[in-house]
């Protein structure tokens, strides 16, 4: 009975992001600012996580630009639920005009040879908006890859929503769904820049050991599939900018540690570019080299 009304109460919150996903883009921003406030109090380990990550990341900074950092991403990261909800839930038309995007010839080629194709990117606010804005422009599905949610409740609006605009998503330790997906000639965003505590190495990001996946070439020699980096940022205008890159030279190499670590120096880059719109609330360096410290206790 207590999963039954628990559902019943999810879901009004749900016909509320309804309304969010079709607000014009100012209003949302807007709201988004108010959010952040309104939410500061309850947001404590979050901020706590994206504290410690900018001071280890940017400790050249001064004190002042870390903190302004830090108050930019907290903004952005609340700001990314609202993107999240547009993602899902905004008409096609709402989203038109919002996405300046590059290099959509090089993902359109690859598709044209039945080729599956493994976008590559990194975990940032506002990704499946991005995966939306790409599919709309691309004019058909692009498939993602999540971590499934413990509720019961908000997993079924979650992927009810997710299936109509991206088809099913693909829960993110299930290789076989990854695999079958490519073959069959689909286009696929994928993220390996979380902790992982499995099949992974550590290697430099920003400096410090991170434990990362280290299966990505694996599922490309696997798959069939085409590798292409795929970018994204809001800039000043509040306008999205994506771009599908060129594929890296002799990636997959043969050599999953250093295509791993050329990965992880590729996403750092970009990150560098617009640093308060990357998931810094992630426990990125929770898996730690054996006799080093806990870094988020």
């Amino acid at each position: 009975m207590n999963a039954v009304w628990h559902c019943i109460f999810v879901r009004p919150f749900f016909w509320l992001a309804m309304l969010a996903a079709r607000l014009p883009q100012s209003w949302l921003m807007r709201v988004a600012k108010l959010s952040t406030l309104a939410c500061w109090p309850f947001l404590y380990r979050r901020r706590r996580v994206a504290s410690t990550n900018i001071e280890l990341c940017f400790k050249h900074l001064p004190l002042s630009q870390r903190q302004d950092l830090f108050n930019r991403n907290l903004l952005a990261t609340v700001a990314g639920v609202l993107e999240l909800f547009r993602a899902w839930y905004a008409p096609a038309k709402t989203l038109s005009g919002f996405a300046d995007i590059h290099g959509l010839e090089r993902l359109q080629a690859a598709l044209a040879e039945g080729k599956g194709v493994l976008l590559l990117t990194g975990h940032f606010t506002h990704t499946e908006l991005a995966v939306r804005l790409l599919g709309e422009a691309l004019n058909r599905q692009v498939r993602v890859v999540v971590r499934r949610h413990n509720n019961v409740c908000i997993e079924q609006a979650f992927e009810e929503a997710r299936s109509k605009v991206f088809g099913d998503s693909i829960e993110k330790k299930d290789l076989r769904a990854l695999l079958k997906a490519l073959r069959a000639g689909e286009a696929v965003v994928y993220s390996s820049d979380q902790n992982f505590n499995y099949q992974h190495a550590f290697v430099p990001f920003f400096g410090i050991p991170a434990a990362t996946l280290t299966a990505t070439p694996e599922i490309i020699e696997r798959s069939g599939a085409r590798i292409l980096p795929f970018w994204f940022y809001r800039d000043a205008d509040n306008r999205y900018q994506i771009k599908i890159d060129e594929p890296w030279d002799n990636w997959p190499s043969g050599d999953a540690i250093a295509d791993t670590r050329i990965y992880m120096q590729r996403l750092e880059a970009v990150v560098r570019e617009h640093p308060e719109q990357y998931l810094w609330v992630h426990r990125r360096f929770k898996t730690r080299p054996q006799g080093s410290p806990d870094i988020y206790s």
